[in-house]
């Protein structure tokens, strides 16, 4: 949400400066992620000055092309290469000087610069208004009314150019009371006068209007509960054109682009103060008769975007006196009712809607207006009136328009504030400090949160209306906190707590041994949102509601998210990446043959630890330049991690579309890992052109598996380990895996570890084979290993070999 500060000045006068009102609005839970700043005039005009055309004459070299002095009132007149058809001796014209930078439609910026066009020189630039920004007219240079422009004054100086900074606020889905400019600086005031800070806060208070004669316009709302609280405004003698100035500025600051004195209206009022609006052509409304009621199921209704869609039954609709929708109330307006520029009378609407109702209808027709991101999210009921009067008023200064006849209205049951009680000991709880009495009553003032009564012990208060998300004294409390500051609550200087003995069947421990030990070596823990949009929806889990087509689904992997991770981070010059999530993917798989009373589809949850690394394994250096990750570094830690729990595993090649070569590793059936080199297809669609690797882990069943593990303690050896090394010529097809698990089947007790730590192929090696050298780690824990023992392992592994692999000892 866009906030302008000139526009915050119209409700609250502070000396703040914009800076720190940033940060006092972010510490209140508004926060400000970034200010911009904003010109009416891109560059303000800056360097452009009255001058006149001293002389003008063909240029020698160019046909198109003019020569001309121009005095800009320094004393010393200016050359300057002119290719405009219009200019002529005499004239008085704006003139950028040397150094002054011109922005032009397309982004781009020009600096003006002394050089030689065609052999002649040029020392400036006579300027279109295009160029200036002040319009799209490049018809040649902009004359001036010698009679109005003073020689060698500023350009800017006959301009009202508006110079405004813009607070982006990543607003939360519960803030509805701070959706407008007026909201924000209820919000801020509150803040800065409970802290003892200069603040003057203009209070909302309706417009005084008078109507003239009677209209005959009627309203007939059908479902109170769909629509509480409905207003609306006959305005005749309305000139329909474009706004002015001031209005358009307001309106471009927070990125809106201004249309028509009616919608700019509209939109002024709505994000100003928060209330949405919708003008009809009064003319248009059958049986002067506003209905408001559901739609009927498979009408067709087309929107002011000209698309055509399918009522559900479900929608609120405005419907004219027969029935015709009108507009998708509180979403979207229809485009046969809309105003236009020959509507001379308009009834304008302000209204309470069904919060429930209009975000089903949204999320139903996938529209995300501004009006519908506040109705759905509750409005504030009884500031509907207030609005529109300022609404009316500001039609009638603007467009010429008047009201007829009294404001109609139906509000048949008020929608009355939230009651409730706070306890002080309850503050003080949440809190961790106490705070004095006086000072919460002076925040729940602040926040127009009324104090019915004082009780033992606390209070009984009244929320308003527009506090939608306040409704219970919790969220009192947190209003308080919010207002009081959240840098007043002192860390406690000591922490109590029971230690909690760990279960070695706890899963958040080996989580958290795994996330010790991969930020022990230099990875980052990462987050991704569970909701995503997939292209291939096969098992996928959809959302019966979604947020929007890009959040309709539950993810089935959480490589796609990494691979985002990993986007972001190599285009911002940071393409060494080790990353790691835990997290969980979502599965729908068919039921073979399910029972009447079951569902077809059975869903499955599964939390999984992923890991991702790309780029370089260590930092460039001198020594290692080109040190790049690869499928056995990634292995490595893959490995470390399933040490710890203790299980003979197993390694065999996986078939997986989603990496171009991959393992896979289990024990006892089930599978630990996954783990390979993603293939090039995804990495095309995640716009890298690096290799990455990922694996992912099973958590649960690692888990199960190390709670039937039944893992025991030893002690240190006391006697060291003999190493012997062999040299086995094999054939190719034959894999190191193959020869661990021969060798893991050995019935000595003194086989401790097997180690592949050499591989040859190529030269003097016979056609088809290649060379692994192995070495056996052996051990006697009770005593010192004799060379008999020792050769009776080693005899044994060879004879293994040699029979199932058909390997030759090499010397």
């Amino acid at each position: 949400m866009k906030i302008s500060a000139n526009w915050l000045k119209d409700f609250i006068q502070t000396d703040l400066k914009t800076e720190k009102t940033g940060e006092y609005l972010t510490d209140i839970g508004l926060e400000v992620e970034g200010i911009e700043k904003f010109e009416s005039v891109k560059g303000s005009l800056e360097g452009i000055f009255v001058g006149k055309v001293m002389s003008c004459e063909q240029h020698p070299n160019a046909d198109k092309l003019k020569k001309t002095t121009v005095d800009i009132g320094s004393g010393t007149l200016l050359h300057i290469v002119c290719g405009a058809p219009n200019v002529a001796e005499g004239q008085t014209v704006p003139v950028a000087v040397v150094g002054t930078v011109l922005y032009f439609k397309d982004g781009k910026p020009l600096e003006i610069k002394e050089a030689k066009i065609r052999g002649e020189i040029s020392q400036g630039m006579i300027c279109a208004e295009d160029e200036l920004g002040l319009s799209d007219d490049h018809g040649g240079i902009m004359i001036l009314d010698e009679s109005k422009f003073e020689l060698g004054k500023k350009f800017a100086d006959y301009f009202d150019l508006v110079n405004d900074q813009v607070f982006e606020i990543g607003l939360t889905p519960n803030r509805t009371d701070a959706m407008s400019h007026y909201g924000v600086a209820r919000d801020l005031n509150a803040y800065l006068t409970t802290n003892q800070m200069k603040s003057e806060f203009t209070k909302l208070s309706p417009e005084n209007i008078t109507a003239e004669g009677v209209s005959d316009f009627t309203l007939d709302i059908e479902d109170a509960e769909l629509c509480p609280r409905y207003l609306g405004a006959v305005i005749e003698n309305v000139n329909v054109a474009e706004s002015p100035l001031w209005l358009k500025n307001r309106l471009k600051a927070i990125g809106l682009s201004p249309i028509n004195n009616i919608v700019d209206i509209s939109n002024y009022i709505l994000h100003g103060l928060g209330q949405p609006l919708h003008a009809f052509d009064a003319d248009k409304i059958a049986a002067k008769k506003v209905k408001v009621g559901l739609s009927e199921k498979g009408t067709k209704f087309v929107t002011l975007d000209g698309v055509e869609r399918t009522l559900n039954g479900t929608e609120i609709m405005i419907k004219d006196g027969e029935n015709t929708p009108m507009c998708l109330a509180g979403v979207f307006g229809g485009a046969h009712s809309g105003v236009s520029e020959s509507t001379q009378t308009i009834f304008l609407e302000s209204a309470y809607f069904n919060p429930v109702a209009i975000r089903k209808a949204a999320k139903a027709h996938g529209l995300n207006t501004d009006a519908s991101f506040r109705f759905e999210r509750g409005v504030d009921p009884n500031i509907t009136r207030t609005t529109l009067t300022h609404a009316i008023k500001m039609i009638e200064e603007i467009a010429g328009g008047k009201l007829k006849g009294e404001i109609l209205e139906n509000y048949p049951v008020k929608i009355e504030d939230h009651y409730l009680i706070l306890r002080f000991s309850k503050v003080e709880q949440i809190l961790g400090t106490k705070i004095h009495r006086e000072k919460i009553k002076e925040i729940l003032k602040a926040l127009e949160i009324t104090v019915l009564n004082e009780i033992q012990n606390g209070l009984e208060i009244s929320v308003p209306a527009y506090r939608a998300d306040v409704t219970r004294e919790i969220d009192v409390i947190e209003e308080i906190l919010r207002i009081y500051g959240y840098n007043k609550i002192d860390s406690p200087k000591k922490i109590s707590f029971s230690p909690v003995k760990l279960s070695f069947n706890d899963q958040d421990a080996l989580e958290n041994s795994w996330a010790r030990t991969l930020q022990s070596n230099g990875f980052n823990e990462v987050m991704n949102n569970s909701l995503t949009s997939v292209k291939d929806e096969t098992n996928a889990v959809k959302l019966l509601n979604p947020l929007s087509n890009d959040l309709a689904f539950m993810r089935k992997s959480l490589l796609e998210g990494l691979l985002e991770n990993a986007d972001y981070n190599i285009k911002r010059k940071n393409p060494d990446i080790k990353f790691f999530e835990l997290g969980k993917i979502y599965h729908r798989r068919p039921v073979a043959e399910p029972a009447p009373e079951q569902p077809k589809n059975k869903y499955e949850e599964r939390k999984q630890l992923a890991i991702l690394v790309t780029g370089r394994n260590v930092g460039e250096n001198w020594l290692e330049p080109k040190s790049a990750t690869n499928f056995y570094y990634l292995k490595s830690y893959v490995k470390i991690l399933l040490e710890n729990l203790q299980l003979n595993t197993e390694e065999k090649a996986l078939d997986d579309p989603r990496f171009s070569d991959a393992l896979e590793i289990t024990a006892r059936g089930k599978t630990l890992a996954r783990l390979g080199k993603v293939s090039a297809e995804l990495l095309k669609d995640a716009d890298i052109d690096q290799d990455c690797y990922y694996a992912e882990i099973e958590v649960e069943n690692c888990q199960k598996l190390r709670e039937e593990s039944n893992l025991k303690f030893a002690d240190i050896p006391k006697f060291n380990k003999i190493r012997r090394d062999l040299a086995l010529l094999l054939d190719k097809n034959i894999s190191y895996a193959d020869l661990h698990k021969a060798a893991k089947k050995n019935p000595s007790k003194y086989l401790k570890s097997i180690n592949l730590f050499d591989v040859y192929e190529g030269k003097n090696l016979p056609e088809g084979k290649k060379s692994y050298a192995l070495s056996f780690d052996l051990l006697n824990e009770e005593k010192t290993l004799e060379e008999k023992d020792i050769t009776e392992v080693m005899n044994s592994l060879i004879k293994t070999f040699q029979k199932e692999f058909a390997a030759e000892l090499r010397s």
